[in-house]
């Protein structure tokens, strides 16, 4: 059993520790979140943490129950200068909340946004082979209508050797699990490290 919050919580501060050493200027480089630039993505990693179920309710109702248009809001509301942005990160490190979601789903957030954030900027993140796996077993199981990858890799086999991950039969797309988690969670970012005779499925999808 893989103990996410203090995966997350160590996440967390070592995205801290990484843009401690990251000049203003850079915080506006395009993150591979489509639209969001690297500060957009340490301001809605703020608000995800301090979301819990009253607070995605009021920030659901407050965005006419559009969940984009309720993200782009909550990151907005956290996203000052981004010194101010990157205290408000340090704030959150030890915070447990969750909206009404599998636990699963906290290590996609922070494993994906922590790429967001890292690869543009010439870095990459360390995470544990055994909280990797947990999160892209979710990923390979949940519909993409709530942030899954199943739709991507149906009749496919999809294979991480760093973690041992491996799910699936038929043509293969084998990778570094950080890319592969990145492409079922919707990004294109990560696909140049794939390989297989079924990356070119993959990749349409």
């Amino acid at each position: 059993m893989v103990d996410v919050w203090k995966v997350v919580h160590a996440e967390r501060a070592s995205l801290v520790a990484f843009l401690e050493r990251v000049p203003d200027e850079r915080w506006a480089t395009p993150s591979p979140c489509e639209g969001w630039t690297v500060h957009d993505v340490v301001a809605h990693l703020v608000d995800c943490a301090r979301t819990d179920t009253w607070h995605l309710a009021k920030g659901l109702a407050r965005a006419r129950f559009d969940l984009d248009r309720q993200n782009q809001q909550g990151l907005e509301h956290e996203k000052g200068t981004p010194a101010e942005t990157l205290q408000r990160l340090r704030e959150v490190v030890p915070l447990t909340k969750t909206p009404p979601v599998k636990l699963e789903t906290r290590l996609v957030e922070a494993f994906a946004h922590g790429e967001d954030v890292r690869r543009p900027l010439g870095g990459r993140g360390e995470y544990p082979a055994d909280a990797m796996n947990a999160a892209l077993g979710y990923l390979v199981g949940a519909s993409t209508k709530i942030g899954g990858g199943r739709q991507r890799v149906e009749g496919l086999r999809v294979e991480a050797p760093d973690t041992g991950f491996a799910h699936g039969a038929g043509p293969t797309v084998t990778g570094p699990a950080s890319s592969l988690l990145l492409v079922l969670s919707g990004r294109r970012a990560g696909l140049d490290e794939l390989e297989g005779d079924g990356t070119e499925v993959l990749a349409a999808r």
